[in-house]
């Protein structure tokens, strides 16, 4: 059996997810049908490209050196359209991203404003996965920056074109400075049992799921008791009234404290995606480097996040 395209898909998205359920999730496909895809062409190369580990499953060299190749077979395929779709015109003046709400979001649009130039760009931020993926698939947005939970995979048009710039990223706590527990560096989720909790960004598309599941598993029931859009929460965090999870480059306010959970409880991912008729290659790869440079700078500035970002060298994104 010749390697086909969606073989190289395939693999590719069995390794960005870890999963081969949470691959099948993405491409938008049964679990059994991916599977027997996997087999069918790892029986046509005489070897397997993924074993299992006690996470999910990772590449075997065999895998490693397929999805080496797949992806540069990938790139080729993927701008191959876009590329003379660009060249056969004088290119959009103006391109529209999304953006899922964080604290480097200005950066993040001011250089990637900058390397698509002269280009403009105009921007939808929204800390909901699936409004977000929605807009793509209806051609209101041309790429977006997606942040997805581990354990609730928003599926993605089959159309998309995607590349993950952090395979994974931690959620931390804020609440108020005058709390007992802000004196410490990292807190335990179950020491968190008895607080009121604002529903998280974006609950509709799991992260509201996820943080219930955490919790259980931490021993309790949180009590979600506030709904607030996008940091309208704060001033119930300054006042004591609440707790709630915020992505990691959050910087906090007066009176409002950010602090890590240990273990790493819930856990989410940062991709890129885009349509492909809309990005040539090299707008990809520089868009990809405006948001990883971005992200990695925030990251590094952040008192809270600066040491778990050091010590997890496996998720920098590359910047250069």
């Amino acid at each position: 059996m010749d390697p086909e395209i969606r073989h190289l898909r395939a693999i590719c998205a069995i390794a960005d997810a870890g999963s081969v359920t949470r691959a099948a999730a993405r491409l938008g496909i049964s679990q059994p049908a991916l599977t027997g895809l996997l087999q069918r062409f790892e029986r046509s190369l005489g070897g397997q490209l993924f074993e299992r580990a006690r996470t999910g499953v990772r590449p075997t060299p065999l895998g490693e050196r397929a999805l080496q190749r797949a992806r540069l077979v990938l790139a080729d395929i993927d701008s191959f359209a876009g590329d003379l779709t660009m060249a056969a015109t004088a290119g959009p003046a103006e391109l529209h991203m999304g953006t899922a709400h964080m604290e480097c979001v200005g950066t993040i649009v001011e250089r990637v404003q900058t390397a698509l130039a002269p280009v403009d760009l105009t921007v939808q931020v929204d800390p909901s996965a699936i409004s977000l993926a929605q807009s793509l698939a209806h051609q209101r947005s041309d790429f977006a920056v997606i942040g997805m939970s581990d354990d609730h995979d928003v599926p993605l048009a089959p159309d998309l074109a995607q590349r993950t710039v952090l395979p994974r990223l931690p959620f931390f706590i804020a609440l108020t400075s005058s709390h007992p527990l802000a004196a410490q560096e990292e807190i335990n989720l179950a020491d968190l049992a008895n607080e009121s909790w604002i529903s998280p960004p974006g609950a509709d598309d799991g992260s509201l799921a996820s943080l219930r599941a955490a919790c259980r598993r931490a021993g309790f029931t949180p009590k979600i008791r506030y709904e607030a859009p996008s940091g309208g929460g704060r001033q119930l965090i300054q006042s004591g009234r609440a707790v709630q999870l915020v992505e990691p480059t959050s910087a906090g306010a007066e009176g409002m404290t950010i602090r890590r959970l240990t273990g790493d409880p819930l856990r989410g991912r940062l991709i890129l995606a885009w349509r492909r008729p809309r990005l040539t290659e090299d707008q990809v790869e520089s868009t990809y480097l405006a948001i990883a440079s971005s992200y990695t700078d925030h990251a590094l500035r952040s008192p809270t996040y600066a040491p778990w970002w050091t010590a997890h060298p496996e998720v920098h994104p590359r910047t250069t």
